[in-house]
C-alpha cells in the first residue's frame, strides 16, 4: 500500500503575519516558491500514481514548483471558510474574543464571499477526499496539496479520530510534507512537518 503525502503549500505573505487565509487566494512568496522548489527531489523519488490539489493559486504553484505533474484542482482541498476572521490574526480575534481557540470555538459569519464553516463541515470535505483516495493507495503514493488547518483535519480523519482532535497535530510549517500511512492494517502518520 502507497502512503498518502500531504504537502502544505509554501509560505504566502498571510502565512508569514498569521492572517486567516482560507478562501482568499494569496500568492506565494519568494521563500515560498523556493520552499516548493526544494521539495521537487523528494518527491521525484516517490513518483504518486496520483496528484490532488486545492484550486487555489498557492497550492497549485507549490505543486508546479514542486514537480507534480497530472495535478488535479480539488474544491474538497481548499481550506477551511473562516467567514468573518477571514484576513485576521488569532491576536486580532482574541481582541474581541478572549480566549477565542479555532478548534473549539469555531469563526463567525462572514459576507456572501465568506459564510464562514463549522468544524463538521471541514471533516465532511476530508473524509470525501479519503474516500476517493483510499482505493488509489493500492497502486503506489497519492500527494494532495492542501493547507495548514484543512491538512490537520484531514490527518486525524484518517486516523479515524474526531476532527477536534486536530488540535493536537502541530500546524504543518508552508512548504513542508506529511505522510499518512498503515502500519498492521492500521493507519498512522509516518512523518509530519518534513521540509
Amino acid at each position: 500500500m502507497g502512503e498518502l503525502m500531504v504537502i502544505r503549500h509554501g509560505q504566502t505573505e498571510w502565512s508569514l503575519s498569521g492572517r486567516h487565509a482560507g478562501r482568499t487566494d494569496v500568492p506565494l512568496t519568494d521563500a515560498g516558491e523556493a520552499a516548493a522548489e526544494a521539495l521537487a527531489p523528494r518527491l521525484a523519488r516517490r513518483r504518486p500514481v496520483a496528484v490532488f490539489s486545492s484550486p487555489l493559486s498557492r497550492a497549485l504553484r507549490t505543486a508546479e514548483l514542486a514537480g507534480l505533474t497530472g495535478v488535479e484542482p480539488d474544491p474538497d482541498l481548499v481550506e477551511w471558510d473562516y467567514g468573518g476572521y477571514e484576513g485576521l490574526t488569532a491576536e486580532q480575534i482574541q481582541e474581541s474574543r478572549p480566549g477565542w481557540d479555532l478548534w473549539r470555538d469555531g469563526v463567525v459569519p462572514g459576507d456572501a464571499a465568506y459564510p464562514g464553516e463549522r468544524l463538521e463541515q471541514v471533516a465532511a470535505r476530508t473524509d470525501a477526499v479519503l474516500d476517493r483516495i483510499r482505493p488509489l493507495l493500492g497502486d503506489g503514493d497519492v500527494a494532495v496539496v492542501a493547507h495548514g488547518h484543512l491538512a490537520r483535519v484531514l490527518a486525524v480523519r484518517w486516523l479515524g479520530l474526531d476532527p477536534s482532535a486536530a488540535r493536537l497535530l502541530g500546524h504543518p510549517h508552508p512548504g513542508t510534507l506529511g505522510f499518512l500511512a498503515a502500519e498492521h492494517g492500521q493507519p498512522v502518520i509516518s512523518a509530519w512537518n518534513v521540509p
